[in-house]
């Protein structure tokens, strides 16, 4: 997966915008990032989990999710490693870091 096919995901969803947040960019909805590109570098992306969400995305694909360092990854935040992610995986991923940050009203109008 490339960095544009990431972006194309985050930003297929309902009211998602890209903005920046400390020098990458990151895709967010209500305010709050459900996404970011560029972090630890240029190969990843990273998606924002609950610590429950984030290990059963890394028992699953060890290999495409991987905790982010320190505090941020022990609250949820999951690098995705692009090179090694497949569409379908990211796509799910992003749904549900999409939901956690939401309004309630916009994820009940998802089908």
């Amino acid at each position: 997966m490339t960095a544009a096919e990431f972006r194309r995901i985050a930003l297929s969803l309902p009211e998602a915008v890209e903005n920046a947040h400390q020098d990458h960019p990151d895709f967010r909805v209500n305010g709050k990032i459900f996404a970011t590109l560029g972090y630890p570098d240029k190969s990843w992306g990273m998606v924002k989990l609950f610590p429950d969400q984030q290990a059963s995305l890394i028992k699953a694909e060890p290999k495409v999710f991987v905790r982010a360092a320190g505090a941020w990854g022990e609250r949820g935040s999951t690098c995705v490693n692009l090179k090694n992610a497949k569409k379908r995986i990211v796509q799910k991923a992003a749904q549900i870091a999409w939901e956690n940050a939401a309004r309630k009203r916009l994820v009940a109008k998802r089908p």
